[in-house]
């Protein structure tokens, strides 16, 4: 018996995370084959992947495997939270309104603007000089 496998995909700023949902399982959570204590050693970034978890009282339910690409530390831990809150709602349509209630369904679509001609910056100027 395969148990099934729900995957989706997350993302925000440059990163990009896949994510494959095990139902039934012991609550592991694996990104780029690594534990997600040592992945994401600071608790904050723990707590944000977790956060749809959390939300739907499923911590200890699913197993969690996660490939992630690009971006920063900030940004791969948002685009997983993305991902996982994806994958749930194809696993169970029913916990849609909770998760959209916290805001976990929304893409964050903020991106780096790009460097314009003429400019230091995206948007700064060099500095004036009269004489």
């Amino acid at each position: 018996m395969s148990q099934e496998v729900v995957n989706a995909v997350g993302r925000r700023k440059s990163a990009v995370a896949r994510v494959y949902l095990t139902a039934g399982g012991s609550g592991n959570i694996t990104i780029n084959d690594r534990p997600l204590e040592n992945y994401f050693p600071l608790e904050i970034f723990q707590y944000i992947v977790k956060q749809p978890l959390a939300v739907t009282n499923l911590t200890e339910g699913v197993d969690i495997k996660i490939n992630l690409t690009g971006g920063g530390i900030k940004g791969q831990a948002e685009a997983a939270r993305l991902g996982i809150s994806r994958c749930l709602i194809e696993m169970d349509a029913e916990l849609r309104p909770e998760l959209k209630k916290n805001g976990f369904l929304t893409r964050d679509a903020r991106v780096v603007e790009r460097k314009k001609p003429g400019r230091p910056g995206a948007r700064k100027r060099f500095q004036f000089s009269k004489r």
